[in-house]
């Protein structure tokens, strides 16, 4: 089976949306980058938080809005969330159990990787042991505020090992793999 990898383009000061959610501040930085384009290539499913799935797109009001990575990939979606639509959207299974949201992305992947969108969802995937690597484009910025990375104020410390590191254009690429939660 596939690996766990959450993934994000991240503010200097550890933020990957804005005060109130905002990710308009990252546009600037979304720019041409050949590890996320191979990154891409290597996604069989997305495993999303509910805030993530529905809330601010950096691409709003463009055609790639409400597209994975901007259009640059398509394919099963697994929304966790206590609150389901109504109505389906085509391409996206809503649940509400980590566990099992997790055990359906990982076979809906195969054998590449599932990559975990969302602050919460990265968060509750590490504190469940569930987590293998982290994938994190810096930007050039601070925000001073917003949602962290991961936000474990009373958690223990986590080791990790650099798998990769690179420049591209706008952003510092960083690989890890996850060794253990101390």
């Amino acid at each position: 089976m596939g690996k766990l990898l959450y993934s994000a383009t991240m503010s200097l000061d550890g933020f990957i949306a804005g005060p109130g959610g905002d990710m308009g501040w990252a546009v600037p930085y979304l720019g041409p980058n050949p590890v996320v384009s191979e990154l891409i290539g290597d996604i069989g499913a997305l495993l999303v938080g509910a805030r993530t799935f529905g809330g601010d797109d950096p691409h709003r009001g463009t055609e790639k809005e409400g597209k994975p990575f901007g259009g640059g990939w398509e394919g099963p979606q697994f929304v966790l969330t206590h609150h389901a639509p109504a109505e389906p959207v085509p391409g996206v299974t809503f649940m509400a159990d980590l566990a099992e949201g997790v055990a359906a992305a990982k076979a809906a992947a195969g054998e590449k990787y599932v990559n975990v969108l969302g602050a919460t969802v990265g968060r509750s995937c590490l504190e469940a042991g569930l987590l293998d690597e982290v994938f994190v484009c810096i930007a050039p910025v601070l925000l001073g505020g917003g949602v962290r990375l991961f936000d474990r104020p009373d958690g223990k410390p986590v080791r990790l090992e650099r798998l990769h590191q690179s420049e591209a254009p706008g952003a510092t690429n960083l690989w890890l793999r996850v060794l253990d939660l101390g």
